[in-house]
């Protein structure tokens, strides 16, 4: 039967883990644990050998399933970032189209989840034990629950409760459903429940073939990350102290083996969890009308190479497990081995829904290889950029591209390149790039990144999204203080105002101003929010200065002169209509520098002369002189 029209849209299960790596799969060949549900999917449906990675770290990859996009396209690069949620995500799409849609899980991208009916989502990271929850509320905002419980087991429950709810209300409506179920397990700091606290005590684990590993033969990216089992793994990640008297290389045995019987007994909980789903499905007659993925943010080191952790572009990193089953349309134990990337899920589950694909995905439906044939023009190789340095685990800067023999990587801040032959050296212990009988191979695939980049846009710099929707945004004025006579600061009584929605810029492009007269060096002028998000325009030394924040981000301007003393100034700081953060002084730019739009409302509300509760940008002063006719904008407002 053709997977292309169905009689009825088949209801769609994504299970996706977190940092489970292929080779921590049975069904893939792993000799270190067994995975007998998640080997039912392979068994029963189809496994695909070469799933990939764009990024491979966890908000970037997630970032990229829900838009079809390199994280250059969809602005989410580095895990401290802010997704935006205003943007294009297939589950808005299904949504949209009649999918009854819910998210379960680690979400794990800072701004509250869209397109979804129900969502009941982990904040951040997450805990293993009593986790804290965020459910959508009757307003779709999130409430903050507390569970008790396993975080694996919890995921599950809340799963089938969804599906059950389903069941009874959406089913009737004949409504299909996109169930997104994401388990935190196996991430750091490997936290297994207690019934499987003992699993493997009475084993040693295999070690892994590059354990020790010297990094030699490579660029000096791989011997000076952060995150070997030898030096990074804490007390906490190995649950104790070692014995005393080890060497270094018993230590480093030792760690091991602590290390990955805990990776491994939280895998053996998602292992549970799958096979519970597929139970449910089984008993209520919907296995035939469900299409099952699994699959993870990315892979792991699981000890390869000395390390744990992932980032890099090598195999064990890079590479993601991926089986799907649907009964009647997937053959039973199948395998592919044509390249699949984590921006390819979305297009297809938009395909398999019947949903149109809008033209800047940059990922393909892999709808075609699930009847067992690979187009003629499917991709022979893939392109890969890592972002986030240098935290938190010193690795540098990389893109690359992978054939199926061959992997060539750049790090450009090193000036350093990589070439491996994957057949001869499956483990990428020794870079060929400098030996002189590679040299056309290497010629060949530095062809290949400049066309791969040009053919995805990929010019080094990672574009926000929002900035696309800032050229439109005409002034408005959101709210003015202070506008009688000057306010004289330092100030007896706090000149402050709460959270509000009108001081709600986030997303757009805005303007904060005032008129001051200056009589110190040092002070706050105005701040929005707090050490967590907002802005704030205050003077360093008389020298005007803007920032705005987001959690870990800061941006800020300054500018190149002091403001007069004893002197009427309208003093302004931009987030302009260009992205740029911009200084204005009685109308006439003076300073810009890179920016980004705020991600949310400030906790924290508006103070005027000193920056009241917690500050945006480390300036504490209290402001000397006057400030009257504060304004805030939308758009970008140099003059009033």
């Amino acid at each position: 039967m053709s997977l292309a029209a169905q009689d009825r849209r088949p209801n769609i299960v994504f299970i996706y883990s977190d940092d489970h790596a292929a080779h921590a799969l049975s069904c893939y060949g792993s000799v270190i644990n067994t995975t007998p549900n998640l080997d039912r999917l392979a068994t029963e449906g189809m496994r695909f050998t070469n799933c990939f990675a764009t990024n491979a770290i966890c908000g970037p990859a997630r970032a990229s399933v829900l838009t079809g996009k390199y994280s250059h396209r969809n602005g989410f690069a580095r895990n401290e970032q802010t997704f935006d949620g205003d943007q294009w995500t297939f589950p808005k799409a299904m949504q949209a189209a009649g999918y009854a849609t819910a998210l379960i899980g680690k979400w794990h991208l800072s701004s509250d989840p869209q397109g979804f009916d129900h969502w009941f989502v982990l904040p951040g990271q997450g805990i293993y034990h009593d986790p804290w929850f965020l459910e959508r509320d009757a307003l779709g905002n999130g409430e903050r629950k507390r569970v008790p419980g396993y975080v694996t087991d919890i995921i599950t429950e809340r799963t089938l409760d969804w599906l059950e709810q389903w069941q009874t209300e959406d089913r009737q409506k004949d409504k299909p459903f996109l169930l997104m179920c994401q388990h935190k397990a196996p991430h750091r700091n490997w936290e297994p429940a207690e019934r499987h606290a003992k699993l493997f005590d009475d084993v040693d684990i295999p070690l892994p073939a590059t354990l020790d590993d010297d990094w030699s033969d490579r660029s000096s990216a791989a011997a000076n990350t952060t995150m070997t089992i030898e030096r990074h793994l804490t007390e906490k990640d190995v649950k104790g102290r070692p014995p005393e008297g080890l060497d270094a290389a018993a230590l480093k045995r030792w760690r091991y083996q602590r290390y990955i019987k805990d990776y491994l007994r939280c895998v053996a909980a998602v292992d549970e969890s799958v096979g519970r789903v597929l139970a449910w499905l089984d008993e209520h007659g919907h296995a035939d009308d469900t299409i099952v993925i699994y699959s993870s943010d990315q892979g792991f080191f699981l000890g390869d190479h000395g390390w744990y952790d992932k980032r890099f572009m090598y195999e064990e990193s890079l590479r993601a497990p991926l089986m799907v089953r649907w009964p009647k349309h997937v053959a039973a134990g199948s395998v592919c081995e044509s390249f699949v990337l984590n921006v390819d899920f979305a297009p297809t589950f938009l395909r398999l829904a019947g949903v149109a694909i809008p033209a800047d995905v940059q990922g393909t439906s892999f709808v075609p290889l699930l009847s067992g044939t690979t187009p003629g023009d499917w991709r022979r190789s893939m392109y890969y950029r890592y972002y986030e340095y240098p935290d938190p685990h010193d690795v540098r800067p990389h893109f690359g591209v992978r054939t199926e023999r061959h992997k060539l990587i750049r790090f450009p801040d090193l000036d350093a390149w990589e070439l491996f032959d994957l057949v001869s050296d499956p483990h990428e212990l020794h870079s060929v790039h400098d030996d002189p009988a590679y040299g056309e191979i290497r010629a060949s695939l530095e062809q290949e990144i400049v066309r791969l980049q040009r053919e995805l846009g990929d010019d080094g710099t990672v574009h926000d999204p929002r900035l696309l929707r800032f050229a439109g945004v005409q002034p408005r004025e959101l709210g003015r203080w202070a506008d009688g006579a000057p306010l004289e600061f330092p100030a007896a009584k706090l000149a402050s105002w709460p959270r509000r929605a009108s001081l709600d810029v986030s997303s757009s492009p805005f303007t904060l101003g005032a008129r001051v007269v200056r009589r110190g060096d040092d002070g706050v002028i105005a701040a929005v929010g707090g050490s967590n998000r907002g802005f704030a325009l205050w003077l360093a030394g008389g020298v005007p200065c803007f920032a705005i924040r987001n959690g870990q981000e800061l941006r800020a301007v300054r500018g190149r002169e002091p403001l007069p003393r004893d002197t009427a100034i309208l003093l302004a700081g931009a987030l302009a209509n260009d992205g740029r953060l911009r200084l204005f002084v009685d109308g006439e730019a003076i300073a810009d520098a890179e920016g980004f739009p705020l991600d949310g409302l400030p906790v924290e509300g508006l103070s005027l002369g000193v920056d009241a509760e917690t500050s945006v940008a480390g300036a504490t002063a209290l402001f000397a002189g006057t400030i009257a006719d504060v304004r805030l904008w939308l758009g970008t407002v140099p003059r009033w």
